[in-house]
């Protein structure tokens, strides 16, 4: 019966991008120097893996070029050639073709052949002039020999030895889509082999599972390759099955070698080594049990409303229950919370090589510093946030790091730096941008901005004002446009993305100090904590990342402007009053300010104080997708379902804000 190795691919597509990654950053630390042997060693596992892959699946290509980019690798490990910034560069490009390829590879779209070809003769070309780059390695074969000498496991150079390894496969062994025989081609590349099949554990014809494993093999092999180069070839098996690897002695140099001690890897031990940790879940699984916890949620307060108008002997017993209800079913919304949180290092991953590159570009010597990188965020919003990032990463490079002899001429260091940092603040994340760079020039963005028509010639902002004009589209300081920065898009982009997730975003600079950029976001998308108001009889909830405060407004503390427009003063500023009731078209119970409440929210960089009849409560809503469901409607993020059973309308307060400059506009 044949094995169908389709069931396999998303499984090996996962684990290569992965081994991508790590590859690449990897690569990143790498000193052209004094190269660390591990991070060499780490590199050839991952391009050894996506081989082996390769090759069992049929991607035939990607096994191709894998290969002789191993090849280049041995030749690094092996110091017979030695690390530089051009075979540094070939490397990380040749992370781009492997991505791209195994991208190809899982869309089912052919790959781009030329390229591949292209990259795949630079290699082999540096690989055939190794002669003339032959100059280490005397050196490095005394270096392997006198490691060896110490392991007590390989001896003198040109002696064989015979090597008695054991292979106990667990019955998934073929499942995986391992080859055993593959394994043994390998082997016979190495020297002479003898294999022994065991068919002790071989069931009857009857009880017989085509794709479980019942074999165990001895093999026997005389070669003069090192242990390591045995090694390798089961590295795509460790977790499959168990292993013993010992030398027996020595053929051609007439010398004893010392045993070395056998290791012994159980095949139940190594599944579960491998397994036990995690397990892949595909992402829509996850969204319907999420689905089905607000659910729980919304019914907890349906029951909750109930038990109110309860009475008797029974009250009590049932609002205990509910009681009870009530922290189950936070707890087990806060796991299930948890299942889609991911350590934001998944999009902080991808800034270093970004910034490698950028800077090499531009002739600039930058330095990225990242911490954090563990704090937790929702899958969704992760997903979301890695452009806006990308954007500010780009500027910070661009606009904010001085040419090395600039930063000389004012007293720093050549070296400009770029920090990345995440950390929990509440029930929010904060994302901080910042560089030690020239900073914001107020007067610079001030110009421009009234160059291009996008601020008051004559008008007074403060810097603060002015720093808001970065995000206004069309507008760029840069002197020239290039490939990188100059069109007047990007920033505007980046605060619509984040206020699409609900957050808002900060800008702090210094003049010759450097730029601080900080985005505060929602845990998650799902679940939120919102403040509900009452307009008429309608109940809309304001998202409590938007809200600043709520107060009463005395008829003195009003001012109607020439348009008719109403404003109040707030902290050293006046703020616009939005009356929810005209723009939902609704009729209110309280029309005179004083007789209502004015919520003050922020949002798209501004704030405004949205007039309503009443606060009625602060809870945890569950969000409902409007544009799913129904359709966009302006002024509204989504919709949610309160403890009576009724629906209520989650304010888009960045839209909101839109609408009523809009209306100023106009």
């Amino acid at each position: 019966m044949t094995i169908d190795l389709t069931q396999f691919h998303d499984a090996f597509f996962d684990e290569s991008f992965e081994a991508l990654d790590s590859m690449e950053a990897a690569l990143l630390q790498l000193d052209t120097g004094n190269p660390d042997p591990e991070l060499i060693n780490t590199v050839f596992r991952a391009a050894h893996s996506i081989k082996g892959g390769g090759a069992t699946f049929g991607f035939s290509e990607i096994a191709s070029f894998t290969h002789s980019l191993e090849t280049l690798l041995g030749e690094l490990r092996d110091r017979r050639l030695t690390v530089t910034q051009t075979i540094c560069n070939l490397l990380l490009k040749s992370v781009d073709v492997m991505r791209a390829m195994l991208g190809s590879a899982k869309a089912k779209q052919p790959v781009d052949i030329q390229s591949v070809a292209d990259l795949q003769f630079d290699i082999e070309l540096i690989i055939a002039q190794r002669d003339t780059r032959m100059a280490a390695a005397p050196m490095a074969s005394r270096l392997d020999s006198g490691t060896a000498a110490a392991r007590g496991t390989i001896p003198e150079p040109g002696a064989s030895v015979e090597w008695h390894i054991g292979m106990r496969p667990g019955p998934e062994f073929l499942e995986r889509g391992t080859d055993p025989v593959r394994i043994f081609r390998e082997l016979s590349a190495l020297g002479t082999l003898t294999v022994t099949a065991h068919l002790d554990a071989l069931p009857s014809w009857q009880d017989l599972e085509p794709q479980r494993c019942y074999l165990s093999w001895s093999l026997c092999l005389l070669s003069d390759a090192p242990e390591a180069a045995i090694r390798e070839v089961f590295e795509w098996v460790n977790a499959d099955c168990g292993l013993t690897l010992s030398p027996s002695s020595l053929i051609s140099a007439g010398a004893t070698a010392a045993a070395a001690p056998t290791i012994v890897v159980p095949a139940s031990q190594a599944g579960s080594a491998a397994e036990a940790g995690s397990i892949r879940v595909g992402v829509e699984k996850i969204d319907e049990l999420i689905n089905f916890v607000g659910e729980l949620v919304i019914t907890h307060a349906m029951l909750s409303q109930i038990s109110r108008s309860v009475t008797g002997p029974a009250a009590d017993a049932l609002r205990s229950g509910i009681q009870q209800l009530e922290r189950n079913a936070r707890q087990l919304q806060e796991s299930v919370m948890r299942v889609r949180m991911l350590p934001i290092s998944v999009v902080f991953s991808r800034f270093p090589r970004m910034v490698r590159d950028l800077a090499q570009r531009l002739g600039k010597q930058v330095e990225l510093q990242i911490t954090g990188e563990n704090t937790e965020l929702d899958k969704t919003v992760l997903e979301k946030i890695g452009d806006p990032l990308v954007h500010l990463v780009r500027n910070c490079v661009d606009h904010g790091i001085e040419k090395p002899a600039l930063r000389l001429s004012a007293g720093k260091n050549p070296v400009g730096t770029v920090h990345l940092n995440a950390s929990h603040r509440g029930g929010s994340v904060v994302i901080e941008v910042s560089d030690d760079g020239s900073g914001l020039d107020d007067q610079r963005i001030l110009s421009r901005a009234r160059a291009a028509g996008l601020a008051s010639p004559d008008g007074t902002l403060s810097p603060e004002q002015i720093r808001e004009l970065i995000f206004v589209p069309g507008l760029s300081t840069a002197e020239i446009t290039t490939d990188v920065s100059g069109r007047g898009v990007g920033m505007d982009v980046v605060r619509r993305n984040i206020a699409d997730l609900s957050g808002k975003i900060e800008v702090h600079s210094e003049p010759g100090r450097g730029s601080r950029f900080l985005i505060t976001l929602p845990l998650t998308l799902a679940i939120v904590d919102g403040l509900s108001v009452a307009v008429g009889d309608q109940t809309y909830i304001v998202p409590m990342t938007s809200t600043i405060e709520s107060l009463r407004l005395t008829p003195s503390q009003v001012t109607t402007i020439a348009d008719g427009r109403e404003v109040f003063a707030f902290r050293d500023e006046y703020l616009p009053i939005v009356r929810l009731y005209k723009t939902f078209a609704l009729t209110p119970r309280a029309r005179a300010l004083h007789d209502g409440l004015v919520v003050v929210v922020e949002g798209a960089g501004r704030r405004i104080g949205l007039f309503v009849d009443d606060l009625l409560s602060q809870q945890q809503v569950v969000i409902k997708s409007l544009e799913t469901n129904y359709g966009r409607v302006p002024g509204i993020s989504a919709a949610t379902i309160l403890g009576d059973g009724s629906v209520a309308l989650i304010l888009d307060v960045a839209d909101l804000i839109r609408i009523a400059s809009r209306r100023e506009a106009a």
